[in-house]
């Protein structure tokens, strides 16, 4: 009847959500002997921000490194948009719109802010042609430009458009490479501790910065980081690592309230920085 209509009329309006679904079942890697990722499971979505925390050889960024196909898994499923990508390398998930930042930044010093997330957009281009970074079209020569414009007018660099990166703060800097990033066709950014090196008013304007990208272009963002005021600030849902396995997942109020995490951290050096954030300044 009437109720079987309505769901299927909301089920459509949600299908880039659901395609843009970032699923990791199962994960384990392997170095040799050395288990450093051991049965991690988690669900980066569309529209959303997903933080993925824990002490230092926690396993955070080997568990990115496995989801951008940097790292080949030893067991378990990885998935996009329902499509097994586990076995797939790099270029080929970023045809289908997995995106990543790394924690040392590469930009083209010499490149303008603007040449710089050029460069983003037109990545999205190249597919498996590399003659067609020569032969693009009028029309692409376009879209590149009004997509890195977009990013540009997204991450707040219009002042700075005509610098040389070279010349930027670390907090320009890291904004220039998350527009680099937006100016491609991705659907999931994996963004590797975007916080490191910025001042506390830097490392909120950059959190403003992700949660307005969310919002505006529905993109969905699988974010390791070590600041966790700024992880409680902007985070839906957030993956608890310890040793390679998961401990706890949860809200940021639930993930802050959890004994289990404050344990996890106790002896790492993010314990005094949990410490200075109270359950209730956090709840309030």
């Amino acid at each position: 009847g009437g109720s079987g209509a309505s769901a299927a009329a909301a089920a459509s309006t949600r299908p880039r959500a659901a395609a843009g679904t970032l699923a990791v079942r199962g994960l384990g890697v392997r170095f040799g002997g050395l288990v450093a990722v051991d049965g991690v499971s988690l669900e980066a979505r569309t529209g959303q921000i997903t933080g993925l925390i824990g002490p230092n050889g926690a396993g955070k960024t080997t568990t990115l490194n496995a989801c951008s196909g940097v790292l080949r898994p030893t067991n378990g499923k990885i998935s996009f948009g329902g499509h097994d990508i586990s076995r797939r390398g790099q270029a080929v998930r970023a045809r289908l719109g997995i995106g990543r930042t790394f924690q040392q930044m590469e930009l083209f010093d010499s490149m303008t802010v603007r040449e710089n997330v050029a460069l983003g957009a037109e990545g999205g281009f190249a597919g498996a042609s590399p003659l067609s970074h020569f032969l693009s079209s009028g029309r692409q020569r376009n879209l590149v430009r009004q997509r890195a414009e977009e990013a540009i007018r997204l991450c707040e660099l219009e002042d700075v458009a005509e610098s040389l990166a070279g010349a930027l703060s670390t907090g320009l800097r890291r904004r220039v490479e998350l527009a680099r990033g937006l100016a491609g066709p991705f659907r999931v950014l994996l963004l590797d501790e975007p916080s490191s090196g910025l001042d506390r008013a830097e490392t909120s304007r950059f959190g403003e910065t992700l949660q307005r990208v969310v919002r505006d272009r529905g993109i969905g963002i699988l974010l390791v980081e070590h600041d966790m005021a700024l992880v409680n600030e902007i985070c839906d849902h957030i993956h608890v690592l310890d040793f390679g396995r998961p401990v706890f997942d949860g809200t940021p109020d639930e993930v802050m309230a959890s004994p289990l995490v404050r344990a996890a951290y106790l002896g790492g050096d993010a314990v005094e920085t949990v410490a200075r954030q109270p359950v209730r300044e956090v709840v309030s």
